[in-house]
């Protein structure tokens, strides 16, 4: 426990030490999303020398028989023209996703927004805030905010379970992923993750190396069971 409360008191003075950079960072959006890569560098250089923890990140194959896997800077479900639906189970994620996938946002709940220094800085680099509670979304409305960023070329992450889950819980994703994906006639690239092994939603931080996949690309007509299948098929 002694690691945890170590990393924790840790990453809340980094978090501090970063918020007025993150206040000069609004006067544009690019400085203020290069500030919040650094910032998530800085996350993950702190889980690997205080947690112990690492991370690898897979890809799908383009020829299953040579084993060629997608490259980074060739991965076209990265550039914006695809959704990412990434299953959730740790701050860890987010990290390593804010990281390597390049101008990306998220769909989040808008009390995060109203967070000071840390909101501005996700609404200023195009994040968008939702109402949570039942039936309180306009999908109409978010869907034209989000199809205003994807025409700028900037890619969706969306976490379908809606919260962070633990290892080896699956709950009912939310059904604004295949509304999104539809309307927009964009395909789904499923992402599944074990990070909940490392860096729980509570409880004790474990060494280790935890791992990303990147699965095959599904239709725009996906279903959920089969998004559900794909994010949860290397979960513990």
């Amino acid at each position: 426990m002694l690691r945890t409360f170590i990393f924790k008191i840790a990453l809340f003075v980094w978090f501090v030490l970063w918020a007025p950079l993150l206040i000069i960072g609004l006067i544009s959006q690019k400085l203020e999303r290069a500030f919040i890569l650094a910032d998530a560098w800085g996350v993950l250089f702190l889980t690997r020398v205080i947690c112990g923890i690492k991370y690898e990140i897979h890809y799908p194959l383009l020829d299953d028989e040579n084993g060629i896997p997608f490259k980074h800077n060739i991965n076209q479900r990265l550039d914006g023209r695809a959704i990412i639906a990434a299953k959730h189970m740790s701050m860890l994620e987010v990290a390593i996703l804010v990281t390597h996938v390049p101008n990306y946002f998220f769909i989040i709940k808008r009390e995060l927004l109203w967070i000071p220094i840390y909101g501005w800085a996700f609404k200023r680099i195009g994040l968008i805030g939702v109402n949570r509670k039942p039936g309180a979304t306009n999908m109409n409305i978010l869907t034209e905010k989000v199809t205003r960023n994807i025409m700028k070329g900037m890619t969706l992450i969306i976490f379908p379970e809606g919260t962070r889950v633990a290892p080896g819980q699956k709950i009912k994703l939310k059904r604004g992923l295949l509304f999104l994906a539809t309307h927009l006639k964009l395909p789904i690239t499923p992402v599944g993750v074990d990070t909940g092994l490392y860096w729980p939603k509570r409880g004790r931080i474990r060494p280790g190396t935890t791992h990303i996949y990147f699965e095959h690309e599904l239709p725009s007509s996906a279903t959920l069971d089969e998004v559900n299948e794909a994010i949860n098929r290397h979960s513990c």
